[in-house]
């Protein structure tokens, strides 16, 4: 409380200490507070026993705030299915898929990505087709990486000098005729799925001896991970020298038995994994059944990337609800279009608010109010490395407002200016633009009156450029507000193991950058 009166005037409430106000908001800031769980100690709770992918980024596929989003997220989302023993996954809010398609196809996870925009939707299965066309190439060489590396380590072995060539060839010959044997129990459960008939017809796939020579697949079956340990522990040059030996005929027909059987379970694969990202369009709430969208639902885990307004909240409130969800993990945005409890005075005892969602909160009453959630979205961070507020647009929207209600009368409209400004080439056309948009009458305004309120009000541009890096510097103060309400929320539930806040991205990169994670009992 002193702090608080050495900051504002105690009779007029005006600021009056700058930098006291910065230090305060910056004590309660996300950052400051220490109530987040860094994010290297969730990885390292979540991994166990698992080995990490191949390493494959998505920066040829998405620009590189998207990519940067998707590659930390999915990491996470990955390590989490894994802890809780699960593959299917839900992504809220998916838009065009970018998370959804890496988690299926870089992390063999079976993702139902659902928004309620079927653009979004039919855009996301067409990037879903092209990508696919380029995903295994761009796969391969990532495992190409991987080969060299393991070549190099192999190369690394003291191998005994007086290797017995002929021993090494009785263990292949006895692994590739207990292979045939085997192979012949795989071929039968594989053919039905494919659609063959004929083992003779079936001819050598391009993509299996890619797979067979690489042998980086962490599905790869168990009898081509015997034939490989054998080669791994030959240099290089041997296994060459071997391949063309006099003992090679012998293997001949076993070779290619095995090959037939690497790219059947190849095409089998390929079968599967065609269909493991299903866009879906349907619009999210609170009272949403997810057995009514997805008909196979199972233990799953939801995720949200940027999940916008109150859909960042409901997908709290459905995992909370559904017994097949065993963890979540979300990234809220766009709070200004949060519905608020206690924001208006009339009662809806039906509605399901955005915020608050804690009882703690809803018994006080809490309010934060449009402007508070507008301020909760702006970004410290990026005009803290010199990324400033677009000042001039602000100004002539606020300029802009003066006039529709100066000279038309209208206080209030339902309908918006957009992005204006950039497509402007002046403040007269900036003004003529906005008003075709609101279907205001522009005729009546001359240029002269346009430019006079322009002028008018041309001094204050600093004042406004200062208030809103007030609103910056509050910003992150507003954002924990909303956050710990959900994180609150979480904690007042009993069915939840653990629940916590994790900084995931760079804020300059991807301002919004706080998951709320929770994991069932």
């Amino acid at each position: 409380d002193d702090i608080f009166s050495s900051i504002f005037c105690e009779n007029s409430g005006k600021l009056i200490n700058v930098h006291l106000f910065a230090l305060a908001a910056k004590y309660y800031s996300l950052s400051n507070l220490g109530v987040c769980t860094p994010l290297e100690d969730v990885l390292e709770a979540l991994k166990g026993d698992s080995e990490g992918a191949t390493g494959i980024k998505p920066d040829e596929f998405m620009n590189n705030k998207k990519s940067h989003e998707v590659q930390v997220m999915s990491e996470l989302v990955d390590g989490i299915a894994n802890y809780c023993g699960i593959k299917q996954v839900i992504d809220i809010g998916s838009g065009k898929g970018y998370l959804s398609s890496f988690l299926s196809m870089q992390y063999n996870l079976k993702v139902y990505g659902i928004d309620s925009s079927s653009s979004n939707t039919n855009g996301a299965h067409e990037r879903n087709r092209k990508l696919k066309k380029h995903w295994r190439a761009y796969q391969s060489r990532g495992k190409e990486n991987l080969k060299s590396q393991s070549l190099e380590k192999a190369n690394d072995k003291p191998v005994e000098s007086e290797i017995n060539c002929k021993t090494i060839n009785e263990e292949l010959l006895n692994n590739a005729n207990s292979l045939q044997n085997q192979g012949q129990a795989i071929i039968q459960d594989v053919l039905p799925s494919c659609g063959f008939t004929e083992m003779a017809t079936l001819e050598t796939n391009t993509e299996a001896e890619a797979d067979l020579v690489t042998g980086t697949q962490s599905h790869e079956t168990k009898l081509s991970e015997e034939v490989l340990a054998i080669l791994n522990v030959l240099p290089a040059d041997a296994v060459e020298d071997f391949s063309s030996s006099h003992n090679c005929v012998e293997l001949c027909e076993e070779e290619k038995i095995r090959r037939k059987i690497t790219s059947l379970q190849t095409k089998a694969r390929k079968s599967s994994e065609s269909n493991l990202y299903f866009p879906l369009t349907s619009c999210i709430t609170a009272e949403t059944e997810l057995n009514d969208i997805i008909t196979d639902l199972e233990d799953c885990m939801m995720v949200g990337l940027h999940t916008c307004g109150d859909l960042a909240a409901n997908t709290l409130r459905i995992f909370t609800a559904k017994a097949e969800i065993k963890a979540v993990c979300s990234v809220g945005c766009c709070y200004h279009l949060l519905s608020e409890q206690f924001e208006n005075q009339e009662e809806c005892h039906d509605q399901v608010w955005g915020f608050p969602m804690c009882q703690y909160l809803k018994d006080k009453g809490w309010c934060c109010g449009r402007n508070a959630r507008m301020s909760a979205c702006l970004a410290l961070e990026r005009v803290a490395v010199g990324q400033m507020l677009p000042t001039e647009s602000l100004f002539y929207r606020a300029v802009l407002q003066v006039i529709i209600e100066e000279i038309y009368g209208v206080a209030k409209s339902d309908r918006h200016v957009g992005k204006t400004f950039s497509k402007s080439s002046s403040f007269i056309d900036y003004v003529r633009r906005s008003l075709k948009k609101l279907e205001l009458d522009d005729s009546k305004l001359p240029d002269s009156c346009i430019m006079d309120y322009y002028e008018k009000y041309k001094h204050r541009m600093i004042e406004l450029e200062a208030f809103n890096m007030l609103k910056i510097v509050l910003a992150p103060c507003i954002e924990v507000l909303i956050l710990l309400d959900r994180l609150c929320y979480l904690k007042e539930q009993e069915n939840i193991a653990w629940s916590g806040l994790v900084k995931l991205f760079d804020p300059v990169k991807s301002p919004r950058c706080y998951a709320v994670i929770a994991l069932k009992n």
